[in-house]
């Protein structure tokens, strides 16, 4: 892959959320989901035509568990929502003893379980935390995170990744058979030499290396194994949030974006979509509930 690429953009949809979010192809019904934390809906596009559902506060990742139902995550819970009638099941509760937080940043994870993280309505500082949904039990793994996102896995299933945005760091763990975190932490991508760089959503591809949006940066940057840089794609919006592959092969990158406190954005908060012929993503996983 060459360090810089300029490669067609395409506009998936026109719509403008106020902070897209939550990017996830479902591998069986072959269809884009995403998020708009903000303005509390859901989306989903079949490459012709788009619908989505309102809910009554902030959604924001979610994770397939059949070809019919999600595990979403709001601000308060994890719930079951059912694409065919709209109904929700309630799992679990997410940190609703505190109002002034919300749910950001999610993925499942190849073992089955689920990552979500939670941040400051304000961007209170270490406000937040990543929690793992795990066959019925949910459990805190990083605690004192001031905006989670970044959340990831690698193909093998031994490696997750993690960000905390303001640090401009992605950090990494090793997993043992379940997909539990093993030992501490360890730093695999260093942005802090550029200050206008922040992480946001991030996927992994088939030869893991990893995609992340960033943030007020107009691009998703891509790293190698080791953390190094290898290249990013410019999007038409400044505030690029979260990415996934998706497309029959697994080689179309959605990108998401935000609109909030940028007005001066006629990009903000549409989401777009590239065709790479030299990189394949990973099909997203199951949720085992």
């Amino acid at each position: 892959m060459t360090p810089e690429t300029t490669i067609t953009v395409h506009t998936l949809s026109d719509t403008k959320c106020i902070l897209g979010e939550g990017a996830l192809w479902h591998p069986e019904r072959g269809t884009f989901f995403w998020f708009d934390i903000l303005g509390h809906k859901l989306f989903e596009h079949d490459g012709s035509a788009q619908r989505s559902w309102d809910f009554d506060g902030a959604v924001s990742a979610g994770g397939w568990v059949d070809r019919d139902r999600l595990l979403i995550a709001s601000e308060r819970d994890l719930f079951v929502f059912d694409l065919r009638d709209g109904s929700q099941t309630h799992v679990v509760d997410l940190e609703a003893d505190m109002p002034a937080n919300r749910s950001n940043d999610g993925r499942a994870d190849p073992q089955g379980g689920f990552w979500i993280g939670t941040m400051g309505y304000k961007f209170e500082d270490k406000a937040g935390s990543i929690y793992r949904y795990y066959k019925g039990e949910l459990r805190r793994i990083f605690p004192d995170i001031t905006i989670t996102n970044a959340i990831c896995f690698a193909p093998d299933g031994r490696t997750a990744y993690y960000a905390d945005t303001p640090t401009r760091t992605v950090r990494k763990v090793a997993l043992d058979a379940d997909g539990w975190p093993v030992g501490e932490s360890s730093l695999h991508v260093d942005m802090t030499d550029q200050p206008v760089v922040k992480p946001d959503g991030a996927v992994i591809d088939t030869e893991g290396r990893l995609w992340t949006a960033q943030w007020g940066s107009k691009r998703v940057a891509c790293y190698g194994t080791d953390g190094a840089f290898l290249r990013a794609i410019e999007t038409p919006a400044v505030q690029a949030s979260c990415p996934a592959f998706g497309g029959p092969d697994l080689r179309r990158l959605f990108v998401t974006s935000a609109s909030d406190r940028l007005p001066e954005d006629p990009e903000g908060g549409k989401t777009f979509y590239v065709d790479l012929d030299d990189v394949q993503g990973q099909a997203e996983h199951r949720v085992i509930l």
